[in-house]
């Protein structure tokens, strides 16, 4: 009675020795869970022959024996009958070499985590059908339901295996077919039936189901894209969009909320294009429950969002940006997880993915729950996942999200609520070697992926190689030019003379980094106004101020970022619910600031000297950052063979400057490369007859030539020279 008690209860760890085949003798003897069965038959799968009627031996356990096919692929299959009713099915528990292979190759690789674990489609024996695989050490059961079940728990005991694994192959499930895993703790406590952490794709609220997959279906026309030489980050342009998929725009359809991920490739690829952006950023894919949460509670790492299709769906997405010449990067989170019942937390019924400690384990920031970055378990989960999106997606980086939380113990807490590490400070060595770890496997695996930090401290080395003690990141976002930059512009005209220093003490720590100025979509939530909203003046006055902080944004050294909206200057802060105001293009003042975006975007790739020498200090020179009485900065910026040179020259009051005196380093022509104050753009057309101006030998800020311009009200210029040929 044992035996099947712990099978009607839902209990059994060890289903392989007790149901499937073994031999007895001559004969092959098959025990079979089938509660509410009244006869049950067993045939070979291939023949139909009928080899045997089972015998019930204990409620719901039959057994029958009989003489075996000689042939190494024999498989048997089963017809139970309810009353009137039957079912024919075969056995998943006659695949026991099949279902433990997964855990053969799991601590080999990374990678092989979300090759061999999860829902698997394979072929046992001939047979097709999945290999499921759960890391569940700590429960005393695990079974696996669904649809082909009826959700029954009982029914499909999964088989615990040494390194704490639940294994089981069912023959005939196909993708698109749901699961789950129903779970008991150590005590035997039902808990609430979770999605597989490493399900390729997950249905929305209230199944939260996890659905099977076929990863290799898909046919990739990005041959051409994935194919490139030479590729170069660091000396190449990349201006970013940053994009929250379910509202950059609203499909004109009621019956539906959000554009398909096919709607998306579509309409969003073609306006990136236009506009004449290198890369698409979106906020994080990766499965998650809550929408305003905008992903950053993510639940299924390994899936793209159902919300806007599936995962083929996102797949054509970024095959489609490829084909546009557009670099795809996707927002990854893994420092915290929310404590939805489906998800990670408590997995198993012990703290399986996160710390034990609240003190290192929950977030009080965003109340979620903190990755155990000590255990390998964990650290192959998170590195895996990153390198799955490379692979399976084809994406060309990952921007990884709120590192700084999980570089300090201390983050967001006051004395006495954090764990020093083993030297008593507050660096998260754990959290710090996994990140070097991922960083290395990722541009070892993909050596023309990306990785960019969000971290807003000054810990050293983020962006440089692991090798040399850093954290292995390729770029860091330079959160402290973003804050100063916005502060400073936010002051009126009149008081900016008082906080020249914030829009030049960048240039002290520019170059420790590999940095990119980000205006992400946090700059415009929360009630710190759009991006317009920050400016002061009339509204004549805002747009000019924004034209010229773009202007500014460009002409300083870094890689560019920038929010969906922020482009024409959407007059209200982001609301993940709705649409963008994209009648607001209809106007002259937006449709002037986003023509400028989009000559930015065409400027910054055009000419070398603006882009190719970002992240090394000898392609930056100051002229003139000490003018704080006229608020007027100038710089040059040169490229690697110094044969072309743009100087930028920013005038941060609404005083024009005539026969404004600047140094320059080379004799000749420089021409007006653009000017945010152009009458195509919304501005005063003040330089509209000035498209170029010839060097003087009169010295001027430490340089043996000059130029004089005209400065026009809140603006900024560029002026190129380039080397006579």
């Amino acid at each position: 009675m044992a035996v099947a008690t712990e099978l009607t209860h839902g209990r059994c760890a060890n289903p392989f020795t007790i149901l499937g085949a073994t031999q007895v003798k001559n004969k092959t003897r098959v025990s079979l869970w089938l509660p509410s069965a009244t006869k049950v038959e067993v045939f070979n799968a291939k023949s139909k022959k009928l080899l045997s009627e089972a015998t019930q031996t204990e409620s719901g356990l039959f057994i029958c024996e009989f003489t075996k096919s000689r042939s190494k692929n024999f498989i048997y299959s089963v017809t139970a009958h309810y009353g009137d009713t039957q079912h024919s099915f075969i056995d998943p528990y006659q695949f026991q070499d099949e279902a433990f292979h997964a855990v053969h190759f799991v601590d080999h690789q990374a990678e092989n985590l979300y090759q061999q674990i999860g829902a698997q489609l394979t072929e046992a024996r001939g047979v097709s059908g999945v290999r499921f695989a759960v890391f569940a050490p700590n429960a005393s059961a695990v079974s696996l339901i669904g649809d082909f079940n009826l959700w029954d728990d009982v029914k499909h005991p999964m088989q615990k295996t040494d390194l704490g694994y639940w294994v089981l192959f069912v023959p005939e499930l196909h993708t698109g077919d749901t699961y789950k895993f129903a779970i008991k703790d150590a005590e035997g406590h039902r808990l609430p039936d979770k999605a597989d952490p490493l399900g390729f794709h997950h249905q929305q609220y209230p199944s939260h189901c996890s659905v099977i997959y076929d990863q290799d279906a898909y046919e990739w026309q990005d041959q051409a894209w994935m194919q490139r030489e030479n590729i170069d980050h660091y000396h190449k342009p990349m201006s970013v969009y940053e994009v929250h998929l379910g509202s950059w725009r609203k499909p004109g359809d009621q019956n539906r909320r959000y554009l398909s991920y096919h709607e998306l490739a579509d309409e969003l690829v073609s306006y990136v294009k236009e506009m004449a952006y290198t890369h698409i950023e979106v906020l994080p894919v990766s499965e998650f429950p809550f929408d305003g949460s905008w992903g950053y509670q993510p639940v299924g790492l390994f899936a793209p969002t159902s919300r806007f299709g599936e995962p083929d769906g996102f797949k054509y997405f970024v095959d489609k940006c490829h084909q546009e010449g557009i670099a795809v990067i996707v927002d990854w989170v893994p420092a915290h997880f929310p404590e939805d019942g489906h998800g990670l937390a408590r997995f198993d019924g012990s703290h399986l993915y996160e710390y034990e400690d609240p003190r290192k384990g929950w977030h009080p920031d965003w109340n979620s729950c903190i990755y155990d970055f000590g255990k390998q378990t964990v650290r192959q989960f998170l590195v895996a996942n990153a390198l799955f999106w490379f692979d399976k997606y084809h994406v060309d980086g990952i921007r990884v999200d709120a590192v700084a939380s999980m570089l300090y113990l201390d983050y967001s807490r006051n004395d006495g609520e954090w764990i020093p590490n083993v030297d008593g400070g507050n660096h998260n060595y754990e959290a710090i070697s996994l990140l070097q770890w991922m960083n290395t496997e990722v541009y070892a695996k993909h050596p023309h992926a990306m990785t960019i930090a969000e971290e807003s401290t000054s810990f050293a080395g983020v962006s440089k190689p692991v090798d040399a003690g850093g954290l292995g990141f390729g770029f860091k976002w330079n959160m402290g030019w973003m804050h100063d930059s916005l502060h400073y512009i936010a002051k009126d005209p009149a008081y900016r003379r008082f906080h020249h220093g914030e829009l030049t003490f960048s240039m002290v720590y520019a170059f420790d980094e590999n940095f990119v100025l980000p205006i992400s979509h946090d700059e415009v939530v929360h009630g710190k106004g759009a991006m317009l909203q920050k400016m002061p003046g009339d509204e004549w006055q805002q747009a000019a101020n924004l034209r010229a902080y773009y202007g500014f944004m460009f002409a300083h050294p870094g890689k560019k970022l920038q929010f969906m909206g922020n482009e024409f200057a959407q007059n209200r802060e982001w609301n993940h619910d709705i649409s963008l105001d994209w009648h607001l293009q209809e106007e002259p003042k937006h449709a002037g600031i986003q023509a400028l975006y989009k000559r930015l975007n065409q400027v910054y790739q055009e000419h070398s000297a603006l882009h190719e020498l970002d992240h090394e200090a000898r392609g930056f020179r100051w002229i003139d950052h000490n003018n704080a009485e006229q608020s007027v900065v100038s710089l040059l910026r040169r490229n690697a063979d110094n044969t072309e040179q743009v100087l930028c020259i920013a005038n941060f009051t609404p005083i024009p400057r005539e026969q404004f005196r600047i140094g320059c380093e080379q004799v000749g022509e420089y021409t007006l490369l653009l000017n945010t104050d152009d009458a195509q753009f919304g501005g005063s057309a003040y330089l509209a007859d000035a498209p170029k101006v010839d060097s003087q030998n009169t010295p001027w800020n430490d340089c043996e030539h000059s130029v004089v311009v005209n400065l026009p009200p809140l603006s900024v210029i560029f002026l190129a020279w380039k080397e006579s040929t």
